[in-house]
């Protein structure tokens, strides 16, 4: 268990700390440039404020190109090679900010000197990030657990790419397969949907012969239980979804459930979007807004200020949501959802609820990073174990973070669901937006949100 929970540790925090390593290198790059030149006074260096933006445009760039992704089955070349993309953006931006600012005779000297200490430090740190990164997974340290699901000669190939390549990290448990016996099958495909919750997975790789509707199957309960899947590739592949590939040497396999927020980049904008949303909203209103609504809240009936509920969040893992009580204390509450005229509703709780700002205490749930702005809507437990049992992907809604407002919410899905259909369209946008999300998408969302906000309140009850 401890050694789950440091491979969850390693590749969270292991991105920041590759990135400011980095930035520690090309620091050290334009000191290594200035003390080999120190000798010549007239060659003119970045002043500190200058020096400050490329540092900031060294880190922008290392981002967006993803430099901090070390692909378990990309060799050394690649990384050098994108090492080699970045540097020559970053370098483009030096020579046309800084050098026509200074006129003397030896600024290309200490351009193509620059360039050098750069290329031959980052590339011997990067290298070596790989390096290091390829004993340690040999040494069976930050390894990703495997199985195979239908047994064929493409199988096999990947099995002895597996057991080859150590370096990769991925630790092959067997097969799951309806004939083949040899040693290394664990059981039948009927098996596997039994004893996965035991294997503790990271990936599933399906042969291309599956029959479609298994494939499905089993991409459907992989997104359920938060597990990759990577598809062996035949000519009878035919699936919806967007894929793209991953090379191990010279194998290739088809990733099939990657969304955008899968990207630290992606994650990086959501997370400061909410951040700087959040504090706007704790600074300039429920500043004032929390003590004027407590009061009334107290005034009317006995009982706390805000209801905390348990509810499910990312990867279903289970956090206090944050509300306004808007209902007199009762036991009902995570079971019987709020009805039209609920007697359980108090007159300020009436107009919280219809007004909507009985959520928004939810902006400090977002602020600690248990919610986001946008996402799917989070619903009480004993709720979500009901609908995951009859709704097909439902638990697809928790691979992120769930949200305040969402695209279901702005389409008119809000409020008590009274029928199965409501509930189905739900978990449907939320997938739709899961698969297809943007930053523009969420600004979009939260616009519609104001919109809805002012003119739509049938269902806010």
């Amino acid at each position: 268990m401890n050694d789950i929970f440091m491979e969850k540790k390693f590749e969270k925090y292991f991105p920041w700390f590759f990135v400011v390593g980095d930035v520690l290198v090309v620091i050290l790059s334009f000191f290594l440039t200035g003390y080999l030149l120190k000798d010549y006074g007239a060659v003119s260096h970045p002043e500190f404020s200058t020096f400050s933006i490329f540092i900031m445009v060294w880190l922008v760039i290392t981002i967006l190109r993803k430099d901090y992704r070390f692909g378990r089955t990309s060799e050394a070349q690649r990384t050098l090679n994108k090492l080699l993309g970045s540097l020559v953006w970053f370098l483009a931006i030096v020579a046309i900010v800084w050098m026509p600012v200074y006129s003397d005779a030896l600024r290309l000297v200490y351009f193509i000197t620059l360039a050098s200490s750069l290329f031959l430090l980052i590339g011997v740190y990067r290298t070596g990030i790989h390096l290091i990164l390829r004993k340690t997974r040999a040494f069976g340290f930050n390894h990703r657990k495997a199985i195979i699901i239908g047994k064929g000669s493409s199988s096999a190939k990947l099995e002895n790419v597996f057991n080859l390549r150590r370096d990769f990290g991925i630790q092959f448990l067997g097969y799951y397969d309806d004939i083949s016996t040899c040693e290394q099958t664990k059981g039948t495909i009927a098996d596997f949907f039994e004893n996965a919750n035991n294997l503790d997975l990271d990936v599933i790789y399906i042969n291309e012969s599956l029959k479609e509707s298994l494939v499905r199957k089993i991409i459907n309960f992989a997104d359920d239980h938060y597990i990759k899947v990577k598809i062996i590739p035949g000519g009878s592949l035919q699936l919806e979804k967007n894929l793209s590939f991953s090379k191990y040497g010279d194998f290739f396999v088809i990733n099939v459930n990657e969304i955008p927020l899968d990207s630290l980049l992606n994650r990086f904008f959501k997370r400061s979007f909410d951040i700087v949303f959040s504090l706007f909203v704790m600074v300039f209103i429920l500043s004032w807004l929390i003590p004027l609504v407590g009061l009334l809240i107290k005034l009317e009936s006995k009982g706390p200020v805000f209801f905390i509920q348990e509810r499910n969040g990312v990867n279903n893992k289970v956090f206090k949501c944050l509300k306004f009580r808007s209902m007199t204390p009762n036991d009902y509450a995570d079971t019987h959802q709020a009805t039209k005229n609920d007697p359980r509703v108090t007159k300020i709780g009436a107009f919280l609820r219809n007004t909507s700002l009985d959520e928004m205490p939810q902006f400090l749930n977002v602020l600690v990073g248990d919610m986001s702005i946008v996402g799917p809507r989070p619903h009480t437990i004993p709720m979500n174990n009901v609908f995951k049992t009859q709704i097909e992907k439902y638990n697809s809604r928790h691979k992120i973070k769930p949200g305040i407002t969402g695209l279901a919410q702005v389409k008119g899905f809000r409020g008590e669901i009274e029928n199965p259909y409501q509930i189905r369209s739900r978990v449907k946008l939320d997938y739709f937006y899961i698969q297809n999300w943007s930053i523009w998408m969420d600004l979009s969302i939260c616009l519609r949100t104001i919109y809805e906000l002012l003119q739509n309140r049938e269902n806010a009850y």
